[in-house]
């Protein structure tokens, strides 16, 4: 069972930057990836990592601003945010799956069986 730890977060004026870190461990993934949660929204893709391209996939409102990175181990990831304005303001949440994922099924979030707690990002002047 793939148990996911994050850590990060917190509450940044807007244009500041926050780094989100994800640690697996309890078995392997082939993909990891975050998701956020504004209150009243549905969950969203913001990136996600599959280990077997090499790269990481990001949602339209990311690209430019966060970059998601991971360990050679392929245990962590860490999502860099930058220029965050007050739309960022969500729970953001760690997600990872051991089984296969197809392209179309990354920005899903019924594709990811493991979930971290979930670590609240909070903008505002």
């Amino acid at each position: 069972q793939v148990q996911l730890l994050e850590s990060g977060g917190g509450m940044v004026q807007p244009g500041e930057s926050l780094r989100l870190s994800c640690v697996a461990s309890g078995g392997s993934t082939t993909a990891m990836g975050w998701f956020r949660q504004a209150p009243g929204k549905e969950r969203e893709l913001v990136g996600t990592y599959r280990w077997r391209d090499g790269k990481p996939y990001y949602a339209t409102f990311a690209k430019g601003r966060f970059t998601i990175s991971r360990d050679n181990a392929k245990t962590t990831v860490t999502l860099q945010m930058n220029s965050l304005n007050v739309e960022d303001t969500a729970n953001y949440y760690c997600a990872a799956t051991s089984g296969g994922i197809i392209t179309s099924q990354l920005a899903d979030p019924t594709s990811y069986p493991y979930w971290g707690q979930g670590t609240e990002v909070t903008v505002s002047s």
